[in-house]
């Protein structure tokens, strides 16, 4: 379980170059030692730490490793926008954004080409509407099969904009996906709904969880977890 410590107007902030950032602790039972990341956004400072340590250490833990947090915010990729001749990604492929006024407003994918139509304003919400409604059909595609595989009734899924997190299970037993997850490539986006499945059995990160998940999930793990710490930040580099 982890126990997010209650925001106040007096909320703590690291100067990092010219942005100032919030730094988000949150204290976890099982944990032993601070860590600390940097939100995929570069929009807060997140820390990790024990229940017996105290506020103050953690956020001079990361005042003290500014030079380490200034380096991870410079690989925050700059936010681009959607427009004719835009390449974004799809499924882990390149996709160019073929604009004419005169066609569907619905987009297609055709090839490596996405063609949409309709005015030109309100072009990025359309692509990424589409993008969405790609992306809760296979969420929930691959829920059902993965809930089939552990011997689970089918649970309803959702999509989250978080900054934050990947994906949630709720002990209502539902399902909360990020639907940036369709830009990252199949394994990576299987890996993550494999995650969440696997918490409708076991809502913890017991052995008995990463058993369960190494069984459910047919890919590795490992790689899938590397792609998206070294990648994921880029999910964040198109819409706002």
């Amino acid at each position: 379980m982890i126990d997010w410590l209650k925001r106040t107007s007096s909320e703590p902030e690291i100067e990092i170059g010219e942005a100032t950032l919030p730094i988000v602790l949150k204290r976890h039972r099982t944990a032993k030692r601070l860590t600390m990341r940097l939100a995929p956004d570069g929009s807060e400072v997140r820390i990790t730490l024990p229940r017996w340590a105290d506020a103050s250490e953690a956020i001079a833990f990361a005042r003290g490793r500014k030079e380490w947090l200034t380096t991870q915010l410079a690989k925050v990729p700059a936010r681009t926008a959607i427009e004719p001749g835009s390449e974004l990604t799809i499924r882990g492929n390149t996709v160019t954004v073929q604009w004419d006024a005169a066609a569907a407003r619905r987009p297609k994918l055709i090839g490596a080409e996405l063609h949409v139509g309709g005015p030109l304003e309100g072009l990025e919400t359309r692509v990424r509407r589409w993008l969405e409604r790609e992306a809760l059909n296979l969420f929930e595609e691959e829920t059902r099969h993965y809930c089939n595989a552990a011997n689970l009734a089918p649970v309803p899924v959702g999509l989250s904009r978080a900054q934050k997190r990947w994906g949630s299970c709720s002990e209502k037993s539902r399902i909360r996906l990020n639907w940036r997850l369709i830009q990252a490539p199949d394994f990576v986006r299987r890996s993550v709904v494999a995650h969440e499945v696997t918490h409708l059995v076991h809502f913890d990160h017991s052995p008995a969880f990463h058993a369960l998940l190494g069984n459910l999930y047919e890919g590795d793990i490992g790689k899938a977890d590397r792609w998206l710490k070294t990648n994921g930040r880029s999910l964040y580099s198109s819409f706002g």
